[in-house]
């Protein structure tokens, strides 16, 4: 099931990504957290897939997506998962934009979603586990 398109809510505003990470996750959190610092403007619009479920219903992600994967919209409302939801993050950081040129050439973007998927599911069942992610839970990654 794909998360839902939506609108952003104020034409008069620019559009910006959105990204939804696991901000129970340590690592997933120290990462997101220098991106953060380094958004110094605010061109990303950061939500917690952990603790902010009513942003979730909002864009029609479902808490599982969530956890399972980065997802981002993007300004013009697509949605981006895995490798790709990390280009549009490093493409919105002027520091990063080198990284998401590098991560788009064909060949090393193929190496790299290929990687980040495998990652993803051993992140995923390692934190999460056969009962799925709960707010509360205490898996880390270690």
């Amino acid at each position: 099931m794909s998360p839902q398109s939506h609108a952003r809510p104020d034409p008069a505003q620019p559009a910006r990504p959105v990204v939804f990470f696991d901000g129970a996750c340590p690592l997933c959190r120290r990462e997101i957290a220098h991106y953060r610092r380094v958004d110094r403007t605010g061109r990303v619009r950061w939500i917690d897939a952990a603790s902010d479920t009513g942003a979730l219903a909002v864009y029609g992600l479902s808490r599982e997506q969530a956890m399972a994967e980065l997802h981002v919209q993007d300004g013009a409302g697509r949605w981006h998962r895995g490798i790709d939801a990390f280009v549009v993050i490093w493409s919105s950081l002027p520091a990063y934009r080198w990284l998401a040129r590098v991560a788009s050439v064909p060949g090393l973007h193929q190496v790299l979603s290929f990687a980040y998927r495998h990652f993803a599911r051993w992140r995923y069942r390692r934190r999460c586990g056969t009962n799925g992610c709960t707010s509360t839970q205490s898996n880390h990654v270690r």
